[in-house]
């Protein structure tokens, strides 16, 4: 478990269809993982057993929540309960930070820092 994490150290894992993600901080219990879309990529519906937050830095999206609908812009937030479907469309390139409890342990084993971090 890394005190401190320092963004320039990471890069950005491309997931697929212009979504690419960091993940930032985490413990067993919490994560922080920053999410950047290209305009009109979709985060595909999906759900988790983990509780979710999401805070949009920048850009604009139509974030679906059990079937709920809200437009989101640079500010805002949201809540996803455990095992709720959910997912976006990037209306104007931009980035989540998401917070997800406990850590989604399948995002650890991806993301690598660059060389000399640490």
């Amino acid at each position: 478990m890394e005190l401190f994490i320092s963004d320039k150290q990471l890069t950005w894992e491309e997931i697929g269809g212009g979504v690419s993600r960091k993940v930032m901080s985490y413990s067993g219990d919490l994560m922080v993982v920053k999410v950047r879309f290209r305009r009109g990529s979709i985060g595909a519906d999906h759900q988790h057993p983990h509780t979710q937050i999401s805070y949009v830095e920048s850009g604009v999206f139509h974030y679906t929540i059990g079937g709920k609908t809200m437009t989101m812009e640079a500010g805002d937030t949201c809540l996803i309960p455990p095992d709720t479907v959910h997912g976006c469309r990037c209306i104007a390139e931009g980035v989540l930070i998401d917070a997800f409890t406990p850590a989604r342990q399948d995002f650890i084993a991806t993301q690598t820092p660059l060389s000399g971090s640490q």
